[in-house]
């Protein structure tokens, strides 16, 4: 097990509302929070889209110099909106077949939402996907969640998509490298709820490599 970045925690307090009450939605997001705090952050929030959704309990970190980045060789039509306002989504077809979802913080940075605990519109999503896990992996939670490429580039303001960001228990986010990548592999920047259901990929046993 990698071992995790460290949070900074004033980062912490200001978007894991431990000095402050939260707001209901985090948006515009804090534009110079690191990619990897934010993929902290999101651990445990909870993300709505169009009625349906779940607490977020696996992330993926990208950051601009990341050689697994869709953005490490600039801005193009497809990569914009990662160099557009953070608390705004970045949807891309995986292998022309999945949507993923991914959350934008600094420019060139994003946050790929990788599973979440399904809790609200559970028929909804069950009809978009009728068999199998719902939402353990960007793909299976980007059908479940009815993302399209008509999300690209919107807000996460409470209207179409929403994040309304929770607390967990110190050490109770854990990490390891990512997943499905053939660059910067040995980077620690995979989160996840430790014992939370419908993780896309195990972290090598509860508890290791705890962040935060």
């Amino acid at each position: 097990m990698f071992p995790c970045p460290a949070a900074d925690p004033v980062v912490q307090a200001r978007h894991l509302g431990h000095s402050a009450p939260m707001p209901a939605f985090i948006s515009p997001f804090d534009p110079e929070l690191p990619a990897c705090d934010l993929a902290r952050a999101l651990i445990g929030a909870e993300l709505l889209v169009r009625g349906a959704g779940g607490i977020v309990v696996e992330t993926e970190a990208y950051a601009r110099d990341d050689p697994a980045s869709h953005s490490f060789r600039g801005p193009t039509a497809r990569n914009a909106a990662m160099f557009g306002p953070a608390g705004h989504a970045y949807v891309y077809r995986s292998y022309g077949l999945h949507l993923c979802l991914n959350v934008v913080g600094r420019p060139g940075e994003a946050v790929l939402i990788r599973a979440l605990d399904p809790r609200t519109g559970v028929d909804l999503m069950r009809q978009r996907r009728p068999s199998g896990p719902l939402c353990a992996g960007p793909g299976r939670l980007g059908q479940a969640l009815g993302v399209s490429l008509s999300d690209n580039g919107l807000p996460f303001d409470g209207t179409e998509l929403g994040l309304r960001l929770a607390p967990v228990p110190p050490g109770a986010v854990l990490c390891g490298p990512r997943i499905g990548i053939s660059r910067g592999m040995d980077l620690p920047w995979r989160f996840g709820l430790a014992g939370a259901p419908g993780l896309s990929r195990g972290f090598g046993g509860e508890g290791q490599g705890a962040a935060g």
